[in-house]
């Protein structure tokens, strides 16, 4: 068969010899300039997860019905409270709780456990608490202004 021609080889990328391949689509065709981008080694974060965090669950929380719903389950405590039970006590229809339900999840205030049919939400205590050690964390300078040996954080 002499009409038939051996497929076409592409040209390697200098800059590409010797990646491994990747999930990424296209990314070992990639110059290692755009590869140290997308794995950070130009944009860290560290210093700032902890902020972005905080406002975050300050933003979820500057809402009057999500503070009186996350309110609510800090009373409630470790148990818990079913959607029902909270749409009784605070009288709000079941989608509008739903939506700051989800919203309070998405700040990590609220966690939720499916026990057979029902749902159970819970404060997060000890996400709260980090979010009240953050908004303390520089007061009076720095300098000790409350009694230790109170309880400064929630002990559930």
């Amino acid at each position: 068969m002499t009409g038939v021609k051996p497929p076409r080889r592409r040209a390697q990328n200098p800059h590409t010899v010797g990646l491994p391949a990747s999930p990424v689509v296209g990314l070992a065709r990639a110059s290692p300039a755009f590869v140290a981008l997308v794995f950070g080694q130009y944009f860290q974060y560290y210093g700032n997860m902890e902020e972005n965090e905080a406002i975050r669950s300050l933003a979820a929380l500057a809402h009057g019905l999500r503070l009186q719903v996350f309110r609510l389950l800090v009373v409630a405590g470790p148990s818990g409270l079913t959607p029902g039970a909270m749409t009784e006590q605070i009288g709000v229809p079941g989608a509008t709780l739903s939506f700051h339900l989800k919203e309070l999840m998405n700040a990590s205030l609220i966690t939720q456990e499916r026990e057979g049919r029902h749902l159970i939400y819970r404060a997060a205590f000890e996400h709260m608490n980090d979010l009240l050690g953050f908004l303390t964390a520089n007061c009076c300078q720095g300098e000790a202004c409350f009694d230790n040996t109170a309880a400064t954080v929630c002990a559930c």
